[in-house]
């Protein structure tokens, strides 16, 4: 009786000194930060892309962390990027007497600066460029009414990255 009484002792102590997070994202430290819009220094500039692209980088942090989302100033962290590349190309040619595309790519290019401010973390800063594309197939609609389904799928994809990037380390 006793064995088990230390065994169910030892377990307890064993799982309540363990944590994991289910989003693998580690804020160690760190309380808030600051996302400064991200300029659109593309050639081809779609006016809305930039705070899309800011806005989906913070939605993701107040989704996944409890880090503060500070308007101005310093933070703990810092974002700040470029919008570097925006590029819709033909992709998936067709083979026929006139060579038709069967599909478009939208590519978005970023350049983010990560800085962490925390003395014991500012390792874990970094300059990076981070490229995600999405093809469409051209099925008779205008790529007007299909590019913004195909910029929400980038941001998503961009901001996920460069949250794993500062946050996820794996």
């Amino acid at each position: 009786m006793k064995i088990k009484i230390f065994a169910l002792i030892l377990l307890a102590s064993v799982f309540s000194a363990c944590s994991y997070k289910f989003s693998g994202a580690s804020t160690t430290g760190l309380k808030t930060v600051v996302v400064r819009v991200f300029e659109n220094n593309a050639p081809l500039v779609v006016p809305t892309l930039s705070n899309q692209i800011t806005e989906s980088l913070k939605t993701r942090i107040r989704n996944q962390t409890k880090l503060i989302i500070s308007p101005t100033g310093e933070g703990d962290a810092s974002f700040e990027g470029k919008i570097t590349g925006y590029d819709i190309k033909p992709v998936a040619l067709q083979n026929s007497a006139t060579p038709t595309s069967g599909a478009n790519r939208l590519t978005i290019t970023v350049s983010v600066k990560y800085k962490n401010n925390l003395k014991e973390h500012e390792k874990e800063s970094f300059e990076e460029s981070f490229t995600k594309f999405f093809d469409f197939p051209i099925n008779g609609a205008p790529i007007q009414t299909l590019l913004p389904g195909a910029i929400e799928n980038i941001n998503k994809q961009l901001s996920e990255d460069i949250f794993n990037r500062a946050f996820a380390q794996w």
